[in-house]
């Protein structure tokens, strides 16, 4: 069967990733390279309304570097996808034309419904497959996060603007936060949650799916790998009170023992305690809302597919 080699950039407000990729027309993914900086676009977006300067130097930097990838392994096509930090700032055409100049393609600055149809497609391409559905995938960002409702394609869907980043900035600035900046910011991730469940019935997922760097991150903890490990990560099932738990832990750490986790990258410690708070506010509510129909969740699933290969896909 014939493939087509693509190269799918995925640019949110905490990291910009890279998957090189052949695809079949049947939608058989073969990676051929996936990588990940952490470039921290989104940095004071919140606040300010603009991306700053050096996050766009620094994120431009990275664009330069996986074109040459992509030109090496020979993609001949190539999507750039853009997110939460760029649909938010109002100097996003100095952005767009450094993409511009360095791939040769325009950034897509998608909706939160686009990012939550794509990260979609991507989950239940995966390991969550092998799990019933509905599906309510997660994909939880360092600006927004997404949540998805369906079984082989969207039912609903829609976007809260809660981050790991844009929440670390709002309410978490203490370093290991106080009990009152988490219970505003737990405040905010239920207020987002009530919001959102107007639109998703969460009581309605069979199968809770979380995906992303900081749901990744929490499952490392509570597997208690001594290093980053994707094979071990994806697919993986946790009972609901482990992951409370293994959330709970890294919102009450420093930095400093963040940091000294073998799993935990460096770009990534100081928010993590923030997707952390939001990923257990998640889990709880689903639970509780799939418990209010008649149903249980005990287990949520992990995937290491998610909106990068919907990506990838979507080019064929």
């Amino acid at each position: 069967m014939s493939s087509t080699r693509v190269a799918a950039v995925d640019c949110g407000t905490n990291s910009i990733r890279l998957l090189v990729a052949d695809v079949a027309a049947d939608g058989t993914l073969t990676e051929l390279d996936r990588r990940m900086e952490i470039v921290r676009l989104g940095q004071g977006v919140d606040r300010t309304g603009e991306l700053a300067p050096w996050a766009l130097e620094r994120t431009l930097a990275a664009s330069r570097e996986y074109a040459k990838v992509a030109a090496e392994l020979g993609a001949t096509r190539v999507r750039f996808v853009a997110t939460s930090a760029t649909r938010d700032a109002r100097n996003r055409d100095e952005f767009v034309a450094g993409v511009r100049a360095a791939l040769g393609v325009d950034p897509e600055v998608i909706t939160g419904r686009e990012e939550a149809e794509l990260s979609f497609r991507g989950a239940t391409s995966g390991e969550a497959a092998a799990h019933p559905g509905p599906y309510l995938v997660v994909d939880l960002g360092g600006g927004s996060t997404e949540l998805v409702l369906g079984t082989t394609t969207p039912d609903a869907a829609v976007s809260m603007d809660v981050g790991s980043v844009r929440l670390t900035e709002r309410h978490l600035p203490s370093d290991p936060p106080t009990a009152d900046e988490v219970a505003a910011a737990r405040a905010d991730v239920d207020a987002a949650l009530d919001e959102a469940a107007r639109a998703v019935p969460l009581g309605r997922a069979a199968t809770l799916v979380g995906l992303a760097g900081s749901v990744t991150s929490v499952t490392a903890h509570a597997l208690r790998l001594p290093s980053y490990q994707r094979d071990a990560i994806n697919g993986t099932v946790l009972a609901v009170d482990d992951v409370l738990t293994a959330c709970d832990d890294l919102l009450r750490r420093t930095r400093e023992e963040r940091l000294a986790l073998g799993f935990m990258h460096p770009g990534r410690a100081d928010v993590i305690g923030a997707g952390a708070l939001i990923w257990s506010q998640i889990v709880a509510r689903v639970r509780d809302d799939v418990a209010a129909t008649g149903g249980g969740l005990t287990e949520v699933v992990t995937s290491e597919s998610d909106i990068l290969d919907g990506i990838a896909l979507s080019l064929v």
